[in-house]
């Protein structure tokens, strides 16, 4: 493959590969929401201790997502891609094959542990194939399998489960991640200077040099980045863990009935998320700073997450299913494009650990909500929930307009040689 394929033309093979490993990432993570109601029985689980089982996965997700960060930047993507892929592979077969929920619980917690590589890695990889001019489509048809894979758990698992068991669902899932991990390592390769120069150079010939690991906790757009993905991811969190749930438990529906129709609101999240990438693309052809671009199609999109405040007062699994589909494009397009922010706000070689850090603070976010969700939907009520859920993006866009810019230490001629080790 390497003697067949152009540079230009392997970089599109390898935005395929890694949907393909976001996609399977996320049916991984979404197998127990699905599976809710049959794992609460299988281990004598409440609401409570459900959430403690998506806790142990998500605390140990927010922990090793800093240092998948730092991992990507030290060691390159294609190292930490492919053990990632390969560990959350056989954590997922593990929970397949456990009897006892300590065991189930280890197994998330790896589970956990290792899907973080896939963020961090993508971005990096986005960040030196890619121009700016392409950067966003790029980066929202990467992330389009979180959506995909969204879309396909619900009738997926479902299947796996009534027709075997939800020992096979996890098993099977687990199989198919060990053969994308292979396809990884047999694809991918780091960029030629060519492209790299393209992707890497700013718009004024400039070469950033990177932040040291200690600098990057000095500048404004980290703590906004942080702040950013800590109040909005829990939305996206809710929608993967509990709107499955929220369906069966208390709209109506079948788990045949989540097979078949929960994928409804992923679809359109993806649409709407790689549609609302490829506008931010086009701001930029037209002229727009890169990071001006993704702020304004944030802060339009942001407009749709309030939404969800209506859910309460819906009669019926099919209004809430459309609320969701709405609520959900604007969820996706903010974590889309989030990750192509602290690709413009900061140096190439610092995107990775900066996503990684990031994405640990959203991973809290999610943490301190599902235990809110669990703790109190039974007490407080949905509406208090939805309502707060309602207020996090509008919230978010305030953060990114007033904290987040371009991050640039100092910059050497483009004409320099790239020092790069990817």
């Amino acid at each position: 493959m390497k003697a067949l394929l152009s540079p230009e033309k392997r970089r599109w093979f390898i935005v395929a590969i890694i949907f393909l490993a976001i996609v399977f990432n996320y049916v991984d993570r979404q197998i127990v929401s699905i599976l809710k109601p049959i794992l609460k029985a299988e281990f004598t689980l409440d609401d409570s201790g459900y959430a403690v089982i998506l806790n142990i996965f998500t605390i140990c997700y927010a922990i090793m997502y800093p240092v998948t960060g730092w991992m990507v930047d030290r060691f390159g993507a294609r190292v930490v891609m492919f053990y990632g892929i390969i560990t959350w592979s056989l954590a997922c077969i593990g929970g397949g094959l456990s009897r006892t929920i300590g065991q189930f619980g280890f197994f998330r917690g790896l589970l956990g542990a290792a899907e973080p590589t896939n963020f961090p890695a993508q971005l990096k990889v986005i960040a030196v194939w890619f121009p700016g001019k392409l950067r966003a489509t790029a980066n929202s048809l990467c992330i389009a399998g979180s959506s995909i894979g969204a879309i396909i758990a619900p009738p997926a698992i479902a299947w796996l489960a009534l027709t075997y068991s939800w020992h096979v669902a996890f098993i099977t899932m687990g199989a198919i991640g060990i053969l994308i991990a292979v396809l990884w390592k047999w694809v991918y390769r780091d960029p030629p200077p060519h492209i790299l120069k393209e992707a890497t150079t700013s718009a004024s010939g400039e070469i950033t040099q990177p932040f040291q690991w200690k600098q990057l906790w000095g500048t404004r757009s980290l703590w906004g980045v942080l702040l950013i993905r800590f109040v909005s991811d829990p939305v996206w969190y809710f929608c993967l863990f509990w709107l499955p749930g929220y369906l069966q438990e208390q709209s109506g529906f079948t788990l045949t009935q989540v097979g078949m129709f929960g994928w409804i609101p992923f679809l359109f999240a993806d649409l709407g998320a790689i549609a609302t990438s490829a506008w931010s693309d086009k701001l930029v052809r037209k002229g727009y700073a890169p990071l001006k671009a993704r702020k304004v199609m944030l802060t339009r999109v942001a407009m749709l997450a309030p939404l969800c405040a209506l859910t309460p007062y819906l009669t019926g699994a099919w209004a809430t299913l459309a609320v969701f589909s709405i609520v959900a494009i604007a969820c996706l397009s903010w974590l889309f494009t989030v990750s192509v922010v602290v690709a413009e706000a900061f140096p190439v070689k610092n995107v990775a650990s900066v996503l990684g850090i990031a994405g640990g603070f959203g991973a809290m976010g999610a943490v301190l909500f599902n235990y809110f969700v669990g703790q109190f939907i039974g007490t407080l009520g949905a509406e208090k929930i939805f309502i707060a859920m309602a207020f996090l993006h509008p919230l978010a866009v305030l953060i990114l307009w007033t904290m987040v810019r371009p991050e640039k230490p100092k910059a050497v001629p483009a004409s320099m040689e790239l020092n790069s080790k990817l």
